[in-house]
């Protein structure tokens, strides 16, 4: 069973996060563990600080890396081969997560999630403890809770026996590099508009063209950006092959 640990100065955040939905279902059916830690708990002041000014000056404040690393090194154990956790860092520099990455993560034993706040963190902290960084986005939050949230959903619709249909993981957006198509229920026509004909014509091959064509066209229009990279993956892709 996947484990989650999520480090974070706002642990109140999560309790109604971790109760519902499909998150709460996964919980409550043991298919994921899920533990949320207060970084003020991994603090030696009376105070509790976990923040302070940045050398050389600037505005707001930045974690602080005894705290952090505590607490990644009491979660996780220390960097390195051994450690069987994958420590990640929730950061607007860190890579962008996409359904790959998703699909990795949901492959390991344990996921250490650390939450950022204010300015940033500690820059030695990402050198001591933490394996990757990781962004849901090139803009900016006041902090990586709404982001952990984010990759928690995405990896636990992943596991085993949390979705109703397992074909479900199979087919949506960005599986093959594009987005799904249209998709229709009842009823048949609603406001003039009609469910197209092919989807209930019972004809199974003829519905798997049709999307398939669907979500080639809508990927054209709506992220032709996914199309052109994933030509140029294939322009690469042979290119080293004649090479070889």
């Amino acid at each position: 069973m996947l484990r989650i640990d999520v480090v974070t100065i706002f642990p109140g955040l999560f309790e109604p996060f971790l109760r519902e939905s499909m998150v709460g279902i996964a919980v409550q059916a043991e298919r994921v563990h899920i533990e949320v830690h207060d970084l003020r708990s991994y603090t030696t002041d009376r105070h509790q600080v976990v923040d302070d000014a940045p050398y050389g000056g600037g505005p707001g404040m930045v974690l602080k890396p005894a705290p952090l690393v505590a607490a990644i090194e009491a979660l996780a154990g220390p960097k390195g081969p051994d450690r069987k956790a994958k420590v990640l860092l929730l950061s607007p520099q860190g890579q962008r997560l996409d359904q790959e990455k998703l699909e990795q993560f949901a492959m390991e034993e344990q996921l250490v999630l650390v939450c950022g706040r204010y300015e940033g963190v500690d820059q030695r902290v990402s050198e001591l403890a933490v394996d990757a960084e990781i962004s849901i986005g090139d803009y900016v939050l006041s902090g990586g809770e709404t982001p952990a949230m984010v990759l928690i959903e995405g990896i636990v619709r992943l596991l085993p026996g949390v979705l109703g249909n397992p074909d479900s993981a199979r087919t949506e957006s960005f599986r093959e590099g594009m987005l799904e198509g249209p998709q229709y229920t009842r009823p048949a026509v609603f406001r003039g508009l009609e469910v197209p004909g092919v989807l209930r014509s019972g004809d199974h091959a003829a519905v798997a063209r049709w999307r398939s064509e669907q979500a080639r066209e809508a990927t054209r229009r709506k992220r032709p950006d996914l199309m052109e990279s994933d030509a140029l993956g294939n322009r690469h892709g042979a290119r080293e092959k004649e090479e070889s």
